[in-house]
């Protein structure tokens, strides 16, 4: 069995959770999670919340429809919410049922309202990215901002993209290439035209730009500029956007891309179970020896990150693909040699399951997650580090050697992810304590919650 206690600490940096910008006494207290090991393996069901990334999408394209749309399944996290919050304050009607998980959107039919207005989004990347977008497409002026990490994060190829294409946007911080950015569209909006876009740092700035751009005033012709990463977060966008009546011209390979002025439709839109909380839950079934089904999720979700699981397959674990859920049962686990690039967001649940690994393993191509929540690769080797296992980093990657966790208090950053992968290891090792858990409801608030139910009962749903 498993236990989980809040306590408060002392003596250690903190920081401060919460939507508004003036913290309480409360938000000041250091917290944390302790997690008690397992004594037997781990078995059960599990749903996890909606998806972050097909929520905030879906949120973006259903307010460029010309109608109404319903919402299915929404996530309510930290994310979630700066975005529902922007997106009525950009004149958009939502009516969000918290009980049965939907939204109601009135969408304005791509024509963003001509207001002039403050955003902000905390440490949103795919809000703050997708909505510099949005607001090009109305004539008001626009400032949207958020925590200081937000401050550090690159918008800059977003940025000189949209200007190319007739918008006139601005890093408030000239030379920064980061937020704050102004968008003012007294002076110019999303016209249309060819541009190239640079993507090796964040899909997100090309994502923004093809769910934005039919509505543009032209045809938008977009060229991808060097490397490509997260693809699968690509190949998501556009098939959400043709769910949705839009149509988007491009190779196989993702290197170009042709949108013709089009109108979004109006429909009901069911969201997936988040794929990457589901690999906090595979990692469970992986380090515990343990069986564990994800409901709603099969091998052609749309997100790309529900193949975690085949690369926990390669380590040694057993997957079975079924038309509404994957089961995957842990086995003892090999080292392997992997390229992440496309799978990132779970790189750090790879790096806590390897610790329990017969052999080493080196995590490559996720350089660009240096510049997430915070330098997620520098973050993992500290803390990795921190509980006394060997890991080595380089430029655009890892390695980590299989050890035997000692106690620790692991940071985490105010990185949701970090909070929930470094979690397996106090499944196997006694003493682990997880740092401002609270930030966790960046995308999952009930995470704690719902690992300690999985444990104690198996299912949870």
């Amino acid at each position: 069995m498993m236990g989980f206690l809040d306590h408060p600490s002392s003596g250690r940096p903190f920081c401060i959770v919460g939507s508004s910008r003036i913290a309480s006494l409360s938000n000041l207290i250091m917290t944390f999670k302790q997690i008690t090991p397992v004594s037997a393996p781990v078995s059960g069901t599990v749903r996890p919340p909606g998806s972050k990334s097909i929520t905030n999408r879906a949120l973006i394209i259903a307010a460029l429809v010309d109608g109404t749309t319903q919402l299915n399944g929404v996530l309510d996290s930290k994310d979630t919410q700066v975005m529902l919050q922007s997106l009525t304050k950009l004149g958009i009607d939502v009516q969000q049922n918290l009980q049965q998980q939907t939204c109601i959107v009135s969408g304005c039919g791509g024509q963003v309202a001509a207001i002039h207005d403050d955003l902000w989004l905390e440490n949103s990347g795919t809000s703050i990215r997708f909505l510099t977008a949005l607001c090009s497409l109305g004539g008001g002026r626009y400032r949207l901002d958020g925590i200081d990490r937000m401050r550090q994060r690159p918008i800059g190829d977003l940025v000189d993209c949209l200007n190319d294409l007739g918008a006139n946007v601005r890093c408030e911080n000239a030379g920064t290439g980061c937020p704050p950015v102004v968008v003012d569209g007294t002076a110019g909006v999303l016209r249309g035209g060819t541009a190239n876009i640079k993507a090796s740092i964040s899909s997100q700035f090309l994502s923004s730009l093809l769910m934005s751009a039919p509505c543009a005033q032209s045809d938008i012709e977009l060229n991808v500029d060097g490397e490509l990463v997260s693809k699968p977060y690509i190949t998501m966008t556009l098939e959400m956007m043709k769910a949705f009546g839009v149509n988007v011209q491009c190779p196989p390979d993702l290197s170009s891309f042709k949108i013709a002025p089009q109108q979004y439709k109006s429909r009901q839109y069911d969201i997936e179970p988040d794929a990457s909380a589901a690999s906090y839950f595979f990692g469970v079934a992986a380090v515990t020896g343990g069986t564990v089904t994800i409901d709603g999720l099969n091998q052609h979700a749309l997100q790309g990150d529900v193949h975690f699981a085949s690369a926990l397959e390669q380590m040694g674990c057993v997957v079975e693909w079924k038309a509404n859920s994957v089961t995957l049962t842990g086995r003892p686990l090999h080292g392997i040699d992997i390229d992440m690039n496309a799978i990132s967001d779970t790189a750090q649940t790879m790096a806590t399951v390897a610790v329990f690994a017969d052999s080493p393993t080196t995590i490559r191509s996720v350089g660009h997650m240096r510049h997430k929540e915070t330098d997620r690769i520098a973050a993992v080797v500290t803390e990795l580090r921190r509980a006394g296992i060997r890991a080595e980093e380089f430029a655009d990657g890892l390695t980590v050697f299989p050890g035997t966790p000692k106690p620790a208090e692991i940071e985490t950053y105010d990185d949701h992810r970090m909070a929930m992968s470094f979690a397996l290891l106090g499944l196997r090792a006694e003493g682990i304590r997880i740092l401002n858990p609270g930030c966790t409801s960046k995308t999952y608030p009930e995470f704690f919650e719902d690992l300690e139910r999985l444990c104690r009962t198996g299912t949870l749903k």
